[in-house]
């Protein structure tokens, strides 16, 4: 899992035509070779604010009439993760999920229910980062922290 969640946006070159979009600037950029595949899941990971399986994106692509193996989309979701385009988040089931989040470092609140995902900054957790790392002689550090609970929506009452 990256350690350090961010995004790369594309961007337009000055003087070209943007031919896809707004939708475009939403997803996450996807390398130097563009694929169909390759786009078909960039878009559907833009379409939503959870985390998702490759199994729950591939069932997603299927429905919307995309001709993409599920090893396609494992292959595709591992190198966007890689990259540092996309997040991905164990989800303690033994499962990896991925989300295409805000650019900059930031933390997760995860639903264990219905998967709802809220992106947070926690400059507390930042400075106890920094401070356990340099008690004990470490530098150049990264981090994670995902916290997971029940959203309001699945709270019991």
């Amino acid at each position: 899992m990256s350690t350090e969640s961010s995004t790369t946006r594309g961007s337009v070159a000055e003087g070209s035509v943007d031919t896809e979009g707004a939708a475009a600037k939403d997803r996450p950029v996807t390398g130097v070779r563009s694929t169909r595949q390759r786009a078909a899941i960039a878009d559907a990971l833009a379409a939503s604010d959870d985390f998702r399986s490759a199994q729950e994106l591939h069932e997603a692509l299927k429905a919307r009439g995309e001709s993409i193996g599920l090893t396609t989309v494992y292959r595709n979701l591992q190198a966007l993760s890689q990259s540092g385009q996309i997040d991905a988040l164990w989800d303690g089931s033994g499962e990896t999920r991925y989300r295409h989040c805000s650019s900059g470092h930031h933390h997760h609140l995860v639903c264990r229910e219905c998967g709802t995902t809220v992106e947070v900054q926690a400059e507390p957790v930042e400075r106890w980062a920094a401070k356990v790392a340099a008690e004990h002689g470490f530098t150049d550090i990264n981090h994670t922290v995902e916290v997971f609970g029940r959203c309001a929506e699945c709270r019991p009452e």
